[in-house]
């Protein structure tokens, strides 16, 4: 698994919401809702994450017409990608503390 790159807010709020029940499968607009972000800042994010396999996705298996909706994309954090999303936030907490409490470290220069 390679490195998920900068975490950016919509990326922390996407990990955040995927590991409220890491075990739990979420559909897209769900998780779009719950991040309070838009599809097309979600989707981009879920695929990544996929790719890196810190996710895995399935189509949900209904019938469309007896549910008058669309197969919706069930996605569900895999058991490295839960540890390393966790890992992932709270590295980026810690580096928010280092900003927010001694700005000059964070840049690299003195206090």
């Amino acid at each position: 698994m390679s490195k998920v790159g900068r975490m950016t807010p919509a990326t922390l709020a996407v990990l955040c919401v995927l590991l409220a029940d890491p075990a739990g499968e979420q559909y897209g607009l769900a998780i779009c809702t719950a991040a309070g972000l838009k599809p097309g800042t979600v989707h981009p994010i879920l695929a990544r994450f996929e790719a890196l396999g810190w996710l895995v996705s399935r189509w949900e298996d209904i019938d469309p017409k007896a549910a008058a909706r669309p197969k919706r994309r069930l996605y569900r954090l895999s058991e490295d990608g839960a540890m390393l999303a966790r890992k992932a936030v709270v590295a980026s907490q810690e580096s928010a503390r280092q900003r927010t409490f001694a700005p000059g470290l964070a840049q690299g220069g003195a206090v």
